[in-house]
């Protein structure tokens, strides 16, 4: 993404949960990736493999705190037709992702 003119830092998250009461507990999430080019923002998830409901939940937490509606996209290592969940995460394949995504920007 760097070569592609991008610039590419770790995020980080946070989200705030009430106690019940005044006071509201920040929990941390990690975004492995967040790059921005001029006014475009994009937030990746890297995934070895996704093969479990519980993965797929781990790696979409991130994202559904984010209230922004900037490209949202989890890479995965594994050959799949790229496809957008209901939330409009884009799942794709690591090989895609390198040879096809920033191109039809």
């Amino acid at each position: 993404m760097r070569i592609r003119g991008w610039h590419v830092d770790v995020g980080n998250i946070n989200t705030y949960t009430s106690n019940g009461g005044t006071r509201s507990k920040r929990s941390p999430l990690e975004v492995d990736f967040i790059a921005g080019r001029g006014n475009q923002k994009v937030y990746i998830q890297s995934a070895y493999r996704m093969d479990d409901e519980e993965k797929i939940r781990q790696e979409k937490r991130p994202f559904l705190e984010i209230r922004d509606s900037f490209e949202k996209i989890i890479v995965v290592r594994d050959r799949i037709l790229p496809w957008r969940d209901e939330n409009g995460i884009l799942i794709m394949g690591l090989q895609d992702f390198l040879e096809t995504w920033d191109r039809e920007k």
